[in-house]
């Protein structure tokens, strides 16, 4: 009992030394810098062409979500020690795929965002960036009935990229 006791001691000090050295790992694969304890994230405000009414506010408030949730830092109203400002450029359905008589089978929404990362311990991890993602839906469904689920599916999608790229380093 003694020796397994010991082995888990043994082996919890260097999992501590080994991830305490110069960045702070987070078990959702973040890496960010010791000194870093703030983050501020402005309001993404809709600038895309076609404009769904509480798509600002929700994506601001999953990203902030999700930094709460998945790393220790702080969020505060403005200049964090990590800083995310940016903007949605484009919300739009198309089809997807069509039947031979030249029917929509399947719908894409697609939402696009612009997004400027800003590190004031790292500057060399600075970035400005875009990114799109979509979800396809059944052409048989009114997208008024599915747009919320859809949106935040996509949703969802674009802050695990906006995450991934600002402090996940795979």
């Amino acid at each position: 009992m003694k020796l397994n006791f010991l082995k888990i001691a043994i082996l919890a000090i260097f999992i501590a030394t080994t991830f305490s050295s110069c960045w702070m790992y987070t078990f959702t694969g973040a890496s960010i810098p010791p000194d870093a304890k703030t983050v501020s994230i402005s309001y993404f405000p809709n600038r895309a062409t076609l404009i769904q009414p509480t798509l600002s506010q929700e994506l601001t408030e999953t990203i902030k979500d999700k930094f709460i949730s998945q790393t220790s830092l702080g969020l505060i109203e403005s200049n964090g020690d990590l800083q995310f400002h940016g903007e949605i450029t484009g919300y739009r359905t198309s089809p997807s795929a069509i039947s031979g008589d030249e029917r929509a089978t399947q719908n894409r929404l697609t939402i696009s965002i612009k997004v400027k990362f800003v590190n004031l311990i790292d500057d060399t991890k600075n970035f400005e960036s875009s990114f799109s993602r979509y979800v396809d839906f059944n052409s048989s469904l009114s997208f008024e009935s599915v747009e919320l689920d859809l949106n935040k599916d996509v949703i969802e999608q674009l802050v695990d990229d906006i995450f991934n790229k600002a402090v996940v380093n795979w």
